[in-house]
């Protein structure tokens, strides 16, 4: 059993950080896309957000279809189905409406998040879960890797060829997972479509746990998205220098995720996720206004670990509270922290814009911590009063 379930995390893993490393691919290219194909500043954020907001929104039907039908199947036929849109990208996408039409279907891929986490949950026991679901969330790395080879490969032999040699490790990936990724055994049956609906409509908890993986998540993507152009505006640094800077936010993200799961699995998510949502106000707060580059790096490195223990930890209590419904519970969350990512350099730009600063956006996402503290101090006293799931994961 403990062979099956590492080499099921494993499996897993590789293939999210496959998806993941498509599902990025636009973005780092669109300053080429922007000067070949002569594309406006709206134009160009609508490419880049396409595969964004698809791949979050995709994450709940995903999710329903792997509670139904088991992650071997779906990862699987997802793996095949996105040598479509990497393929054809190159033979289709050269113009605006070419790359929106296949930048949709890439969106495919940033669901593959709500694959996997059902899939390797029901592998391990709920007192290992957390640090599962947190190794198999270093897949995110994937994004990270994209946005180094997307531009290398694209400079070398051209844009096209940065979609093309992922076809590939696609075949492959999929060929592996079906001959040697089995679903756990057991478990009971799968819930209906209907069910899982049922539960958005009738349990306040899905919607809590959207709510702090909004923040989480949302605030790992948005501030490793936004962080190079941060850099750039507030203390002139190059944008190969705020690049790298940035990719060291997303690296200790990523890797203080498991941790996360790790301590979850030990202390509980929800009083990590009140420590994480303690301190985050006060890091908001330095980077608002620290004013030099120790302090705004101290309070982004400090939010790049905090935002990671807690996207450890908000998976954790997914997994607690709804044991036999993990994939319809990750599919919302899981949407709900791509949107997340989303929204927050949006409200970031229209602050600088009407204010000549950044700070009031630092402050609203203190503001919003401190929320998600209250909200979560409520919802532990709801949860262990009702004795709804493990409670020592709880």
């Amino acid at each position: 059993m403990s062979g099956a379930a590492h080499r099921a995390l494993g499996l897993a893993t590789l293939a999210f950080a496959l998806c993941f490393s498509v599902w990025g691919l636009i973005a780092p290219l669109a300053p080429r896309f922007q000067e070949l194909y002569g594309l406006s500043d709206t134009q160009i954020s609508l490419v880049i957000a396409t595969p964004v907001l698809l791949g979050s929104l995709f994450r709940i039907p995903a999710g329903i279809l792997a509670d139904r039908f088991g992650g071997r199947r779906v990862f699987t036929g997802m793996l095949l189905f996105l040598v479509l849109p990497v393929v054809l990208i190159g033979f289709f996408g050269g113009s605006f409406y070419g790359l929106l039409f296949w930048g949709f279907l890439l969106g495919v891929a940033g669901s593959s998040f709500a694959v996997g986490v059902p899939f390797v949950s029901k592998w391990f026991p709920p007192e290992r879960q957390g640090v599962a679901l947190g190794v198999y969330g270093v897949g995110n790395i994937g994004s990270a890797l994209a946005a180094y080879a997307a531009p290398a490969i694209a400079g070398a032999w051209g844009w096209r060829w940065a979609f093309w040699v992922f076809a590939v490790p696609l075949l492959a990936m999929a060929a592996v997972f079906w001959a040697v990724g089995r679903d756990a055994p057991g478990g009971g049956p799968p819930p209906s479509l209907a069910e899982g609906l049922r539960l958005f409509r009738e349990e306040l908890g899905p919607w809590v746990l959207s709510l702090f993986y909004f923040l989480t998540f949302g605030g790992f993507v948005a501030l490793g998205i936004y962080l190079p152009k941060l850099l750039v505006d507030l203390f002139g640094l190059g944008q190969t220098d705020a690049g790298l800077r940035a990719a060291g936010f997303v690296v200790l993200a990523t890797l203080a995720r498991p941790v996360g799961g790790w301590l979850s699995d030990r202390v509980g998510g929800g009083p990590l996720l009140a420590v994480v949502f303690a301190l985050l106000p006060l890091m908001a707060l330095l980077l608002a206004f620290g004013g030099g580059m120790v302090s705004f790096t101290v309070g982004a490195l400090s939010s790049a670990a905090l935002l990671g223990v807690g996207n450890g930890a908000v998976f954790k209590l997914v997994a607690a509270l709804y044991p036999g419904r993990t994939g319809v519970v990750t599919g919302l969350v899981g949407a709900a922290g791509g949107l997340g990512g989303f929204f927050p350099p949006l409200v970031m730009g229209v602050v600088r814009d009407l204010t000549g600063s950044y700070a009031p956006g630092f402050v609203l996402l203190a503001l919003f911590a401190a929320g998600c503290f209250a909200v979560n101090a409520a919802c532990m006293r709801r949860w262990k009063a009702q004795g709804q799931g493990r409670t020592e994961g709880v």
